[in-house]
This record gives structure tokens, sequence and C-alpha cells, in this order.
């Protein structure tokens, strides 16, 4: 059978399946057959509790139970509600204040920013920058627009942050492009749980102020999607006042997610902040973000735009969101760590991590492995360049477990 019948590929390369949600129903499909006790699935992107139930902010949900017909069902402006463009700001930004002209708009989840923002700040055919371990819908949402993505490499050999491999990249790309789209997803990254350092930012700064010389303009991405579980909320937001010495031609944009640190995945909803030098630019930008949502998804959900703004109306529910969080952040990083202890026992090697949902291992043949590990029960993602498991969806005593189950297979 033919893989396209009516459908045109248009240069891309379509899968018969998502690789992380086929894996993720063979575990289920497994667990089915044989029983939880037999499957450990570390393929989720969602916070479970030890028993695999998806958790959700107890504060945040009540908000969703008192919440009136027209606050779900009506239509949010394409823009995103007054009151929510100004609590995603608060949310993202946290007690730093910018002194840059910001403008917020709403999108459904960080996706939906990554994609308006290579809409507008790219042009079809350019390449997109990103770190060699990242997300992999990041060449999706590129493809689908006619864009690719060049990666450089996120770590050097000892393991530090290869700036130097940024900065040839970027230059090589500048060459024969008008403009880069640069996305630096922390902290607390996808796939590996690295977070840059404020040394590594200054390397950043100073990388981009370089680049940005040839006159050309750049959009630096930053995928904060993790930003409150990578550990105290102010600690990591210390990057921020660096974006600002940024020169004019770049334009600092902060893609922000409800999906995990309000534990609202299923309504879709985030918001790309601009940090513009102009207030021409901060206005430019708003402009041609609410025309691409307009012309693709329309005006995103408006549920959580409603619960945002509740929780940053009341300082006691915003505490009681705050404090919530932070119990299960806590909960999180002992499972992060824990997965480091066992794999330091048996000489497992991980990639560099901080905190956040996942870790990595570094590996010539993850589809060789994740396939072996599949048959004994369990389930990761195999990657471009090793394996992820998510800590954020299995216990911590199975996150003892399996560093072992790895080395073994390897």
């Amino acid at each position: 059978m033919s893989e396209y019948i009516l459908a045109r590929k248009n240069e891309r390369n379509i899968p018969l399946e998502d690789k992380i949600f086929g894996i993720s129903n063979r575990a289920k499909k497994m667990i089915a057959e044989k029983g939880a006790d037999k499957v450990i699935n570390a393929t989720i992107g969602s916070l479970l509790d030890d028993e695999g139930n998806l958790i959700v902010l107890s504060s945040v949900d009540k908000v969703f139970r008192d919440m009136d017909p027209a606050d779900y069902a009506d239509y949010a402006p394409i823009g995103g509600i007054p009151a929510f463009r100004e609590a995603v700001k608060k949310a993202a930004f946290g007690s730093f204040q910018p002194k840059s002209f910001t403008e917020a708009v709403a999108t459904p989840g960080g996706t939906g920013a990554l994609r308006n923002v290579m809409a507008n700040y790219s042009e079809p055919g350019d390449k997109i920058i990103t770190s060699d371990w990242h997300w992999a819908p990041y060449n999706t949402i590129a493809g689908e627009i006619g864009r690719s993505i060049e990666t450089f490499s996120l770590f050097t050999d000892d393991r530090k942050f290869n700036y130097e491999s940024l900065k040839e990249t970027a230059v090589r790309l500048l060459e024969d492009q008008e403009s880069l789209v640069i996305i630096l997803n922390t902290p607390a990254h996808n796939p590996t749980g690295y977070s840059l350092t404020p040394e590594d930012w200054d390397k950043v700064v100073g990388v981009l102020t370089e680049t940005a010389q040839r006159g050309k303009a750049i959009a630096l991405v930053i995928d904060a999607a993790y930003i409150d579980f990578a550990g105290d909320e102010e600690e990591y937001r210390k990057f921020l006042p660096k974006l600002e010495k940024l020169p004019e031609n770049v334009l600092p944009i902060i893609a922000y997610s409800l999906s995990k640190t309000y534990t609202l995945y299923g309504t879709r909803c985030g918001a790309m902040i601009c940090m513009a030098a102009t207030k021409d630019i901060s206005d430019e930008f708003r402009r041609v973000c609410e025309y691409s949502s307009r012309g693709s998804w329309s005006n995103s959900a408006k549920v959580a735009q409603v619960i945002l703004s509740r929780i940053y109306s009341d300082e006691s529910l915003l505490r009681k969101v705050n404090e919530e969080r932070a119990y299960y952040r806590n909960m999180l990083l002992d499972r992060g760590r824990a997965f480091e202890e066992e794999a330091a026992k048996v000489d497992l090697e991980t990639v560099p991590f901080d905190a956040g949902f996942f870790v990595s291992i570094p590996c010539d043949n993850p589809d060789e492995i994740s396939a072996k590990l599949e048959k004994q029960g369990l389930f990761i993602v195999p990657l471009a360049k090793g394996l992820r498991v998510s800590v954020a969806s299995i216990s911590e005593e199975k996150c003892r477990r399996i560093p072992a189950m790895i080395k073994a297979a390897m």
C-alpha cells in the first residue's frame, strides 16, 4: 500500500506514527496484557504520582470548577484577554520588572509560540538553530512551515555549555540568511534537564552581541516550558536582566506554557512574550503574531486564560498555587537525584542534569537499546543521540531501578 494516496507530502518526512506516543501506546498495551506491576512507562511528559495518576494542582482545579460558562465557552480575543496578557507576563518574569518594551500574545501552549516565532522571524527555506539534544517536535514545527532545524553542539567534551559551537553555527547561517531564529530550551532542558548557568548566559549574550553586528535580525527564543520545575523560581529567572543588554536587532522572546507550571496540559494555553528594545519593535511583534494566530488556530482557548488571570488577582490564591507546586517540584527533584545516584553506582553515563521532567543517556544505538528494554517491560524514548527517561512519570523507587536495567542492555 502506498504511503500517500491523496495527501501531498510537500517535502515533509511524515512518519506513520508519532514515536513517543507510539512507544507509550505499546506500554499501555503491555500493561493491559501483563499488569501494571510488570511495566515501567517512562515516556510520558506529564507529572504523575507514584501510582501513575496525573497530578493536578488542587488550587488550580478549584478555580476551574468555580468558573461560569461564559468564562470557558466564549471566544477570547485573538491575542488573549487583557487580564491574561498582564498575568502571564508576571508568571513568566516573576519578581523581575523589565525595562524593555514587553508584549504578550496568547498561544496554544508553548508549541504555538514556537510556530509563530518561526513564521514571523524567519523566511521559507531558512534554518532554525537549536541544540543537538532537543525536543524532536521542533523539527515538525519547522517543517510544517517550510523551515528546517540546524543544530549546534550543546556540550563541550568536558560537559560545559558549548557557546563556541553556537557562535560558529549562527555566523555560518547568517552568511546565507537575512534573519535568524535561535531556540534555547532552558532552564530544565527537555530532554536533558540541563540549565544554562549565569556564566553560560553571559557567553550567549556575548555571542549574539557580536553576531548582531552584521545588522541582520535575530530572534532569541527561550523555551521556558519547565522554568517553574527547575528549582528556586527566582534563582532560575536571574538570566532575564541579561537579555536587556542585547542590541536592538536581537529580539528576546519567552515561550511560556501553562501546561506544566499549572498542570493545565489539555487546555493548550501559553504565550509568547517579547522583550523589545523599542516600542516600534514590540508593536510589530504583537501585530504580526496576532495575524499569524488568526491564520492558523485563530484564537486560543479562553479557559486557562481566565484561570491564570484569577490566580494573579488574588494574592492568597497565588501563594497557595506556588506552595502546592513547590511540593511537587521537590518530589520531582528527588526522583531526578535518585536516578543520578543509581546511575553513578552502575557507571551509567548521563547528560548533565540539573532539574526537570527528563534525564538523558548518551548512546550510539538508541533504537536498538530501547527495543531491547521494551521486551523487559521498560519503555523509554530513543532520541538521535541517546535515550530519554521521564522521571516525571515514574516513582522514585522506579527511578532507582532502571539505571541498572539500561546499563545491562547497553
